[in-house]
């Protein structure tokens, strides 16, 4: 019987995803002064202030304050009407050492034997839904998203976007679980004051959809045709959105954690992943798990997968690993065999995690906002100060 299915998504903007974009920054720097930093920092935003919190263990010396305004400038919150910007707001730190009762289950003679930085279940999937192996509606959410920051930074098409905005897709799958129909699009993003409420609210609806939705059916051809004129439209469905960002919401990090993996697809392990070196496991876990997924869809064995890896703290090997093909598997196994050839294949101790996917590097700011997997794969080169002049 067909089926409704809805994923939402964030815009960098939005006060959670300034606070995870605060904490990755904090991780970047500490990572590329010293790469076995252990790090735990949350971060939140509220009106005029930023208070910064957590452990860290790390030989690196960080000016915290300069590295969150640099994030908070770089979203776009840079204009004293907006309640909350770059230069203005008061910077509080209370970071402090990691605990030496932690560190010894983590830190061992052999790095081999890393043990696992905190207990917990995490959770990889992918299905062939688009190129990325990511769920459809989800990766639309993020699109647009994008797409309309995107349309914000050129600031030619329209002019009056501010930084916060949220979207949500709803589509129509058949009986075989296949997307036939976008039944609903939700829009709502933060704008200038610059008209009538009324007059505010048409020229916004109108530009959405004459100028953002064109620009995301380029970004699908594929899926061109679930975007017809049966679509319902929710576009700033509460009025107007003036008072937006850390000043009309209070951010903190850690707080969509379905936004940055699958949006609501296949399961999650609850843990966050912004603010975490990747000797924690809610990351470092959670991204070999999709690794494993994307690869055994990319290869054909399945059309759709679910996979779970668990530990114990302190203990590097995991205590499970569950392979779940939903009934896709093009291969003569069943689930169980698959996992026993997984678990074989993929060394998931942390140390061999952390290797093989190399995240001692300083890559986490990228994946802050619209997900972290699916990711275009790429090269950046990324520049670094600290405050004793090292470079």
């Amino acid at each position: 019987m067909p089926y409704l299915f809805t994923s939402e998504s964030v815009s960098e903007g939005h006060p959670d995803k300034v606070a995870d974009q605060i904490s990755d920054s904090l991780i970047d720097n500490f990572l590329a002064f010293d790469p076995q930093s252990k790090v735990a920092c949350e971060t939140l935003v509220t009106t005029g202030q930023v208070v910064l919190a957590g452990e860290v263990k790390s030989k690196a010396y960080l000016d915290v304050q300069d590295i969150a305004r640099k994030v908070i400038s770089k979203i776009g919150y840079t204009k004293s009407e907006y309640m909350f910007e770059a230069n203005s707001c008061g910077v509080l730190s209370a970071i402090h050492e990691q605990s030496s009762d932690i560190n010894q289950g983590v830190d061992k003679k052999k790095k081999e034997e890393q043990g696992a930085g905190d207990q917990g279940m995490m959770f990889g999937y992918a299905t062939n839904e688009t190129a990325n192996y990511m769920p459809l509606a989800l990766d639309l959410s993020h699109t647009l998203l994008i797409e309309l920051a995107e349309l914000r930074r050129e600031n030619k098409q329209i002019k009056y976007l501010r930084p916060d905005s949220k979207s949500q897709v709803t589509l129509e799958y058949d009986d075989n679980n296949k997307p036939v129909r976008i039944d609903a699009i939700v829009i709502s993003t933060q704008h200038d004051d610059f008209d009538a409420e009324a007059k505010m609210l048409k020229k916004i609806s109108d530009d959405i959809k004459n100028i953002l939705i064109p620009r995301v059916i380029k970004k699908y051809p594929q899926y061109k045709h679930l975007f017809n004129d049966k679509i319902k439209y929710h576009i700033n469905p509460t009025g107007k959105f003036v008072i937006g960002g850390p000043h009309g919401d209070t951010g903190l990090t850690g707080r969509k954690i379905i936004v940055d993996t699958y949006g609501g697809k296949g399961a999650h392990g609850g843990g966050a992943f912004s603010g975490k070196d990747p000797s924690k496991v809610d990351r470092s876990g959670a991204y070999a798990t999709r690794h494993i997924a994307k690869n055994l869809v990319a290869a054909g064995l399945c059309e759709e997968v679910l996979v779970q890896v668990s530990y114990a703290i302190g203990v590097a090997k995991p205590t499970s690993v569950n392979v779940n093909t939903y009934g896709t598997a093009k291969v003569e196994l069943t689930d169980g065999q698959i996992s026993e050839i997984v678990e074989g294949i993929f060394d998931m101790r942390p140390y061999f995690i952390e290797q093989r996917l190399k995240l001692r590097n300083p890559i986490y700011s990228e994946t802050a906002a619209y997900g972290h997997m699916g990711r275009e794969s790429k090269t950046i080169e990324k520049t670094f100060f600290s405050p004793d002049g090292k470079k």
